[in-house]
């Protein structure tokens, strides 16, 4: 059975939360605060954190890295903050998914499913060497990427790129994140990096690039590997 954190500090959203979980049968978990929150996510071992932000003794940013430090678990945050200023900031500190106040019951548990499909199908930790898809293969370990049977040459920054998002499978990763990781401290916005090299991965190594199948864009906020 999939267990289930809730941190919220609205008890009757707690009550409807559990209980349609719990009628989907989810082994549900609720805290009200973010030091509650953290006690039990190390107890339980939760499969899937539904996080609000806005919390009494804590920002829910500070509860994501928090637990960044030490698990990989799914966050899904669920919040009234709909800036998208607010979004980025909980992706970059290592949030799955952001929805926002008020929802609909449907989409956020189709939100949890999916979260949990990605904890059953264990994504590719960093230790991992080797990601298959039906269209290419990446060696991380020797730094080698084949497809149909054949060599694909990558620059330096298109391995950096394409290593830290296959390596985070269905997770987004935000334009931030990434500019930072591969490029360092960038002055402005320097998007269009990010446009340009991920256009050359798609070509050396999707089927149909102005199709993808695996390295998708979210507009605005980053890009997920899908494998």
């Amino acid at each position: 059975m999939t267990r289930v954190l809730v941190v919220e500090d609205d008890p009757q959203l707690v009550r409807v939360l559990v209980l349609n979980m719990r009628a989907h049968r989810y082994d549900v978990d609720a805290a009200p605060d973010g030091a509650t929150a953290l006690r039990l996510a190390v107890a339980r071992q939760p499969d899937v954190v539904v996080l609000d932000l806005g919390l009494p003794d804590m920002d829910g940013t500070d509860i994501i890295e928090a637990l960044r430090g030490w698990t990989r678990v799914p966050v899904l945050v669920l919040s009234a903050r709909g800036a998208s200023e607010e979004k980025v900031a909980a992706l970059d500190a290592g949030a799955d998914d952001y929805i926002t106040k008020p929802f609909n019951m449907d989409e956020l548990l189709a939100r949890l499913r999916a979260a949990a499909r990605h904890t059953e199908t264990a994504p590719v930790a960093a230790e991992t060497t080797l990601v298959m898809t039906d269209d290419f293969t990446i060696d991380l370990a020797a730094k080698r990427a084949r497809r149909a049977g054949s060599d694909v040459r990558l620059t330096p920054t298109e391995w950096h790129l394409l290593e830290i998002l296959v390596t985070h499978p269905g997770r987004l990763v935000t334009q931030k994140h990434l500019l930072h990781e591969v490029w360092g401290e960038v002055q402005g916005n320097k998007t269009n990096y990010l446009r340009v090299y991920m256009a050359q991965l798609r070509r050396k190594l999707e089927a149909d690039p102005s199709h993808p199948r695996y390295f998708i864009t979210e507009p605005g906020m980053g890009y997920h590997f899908e494998c």
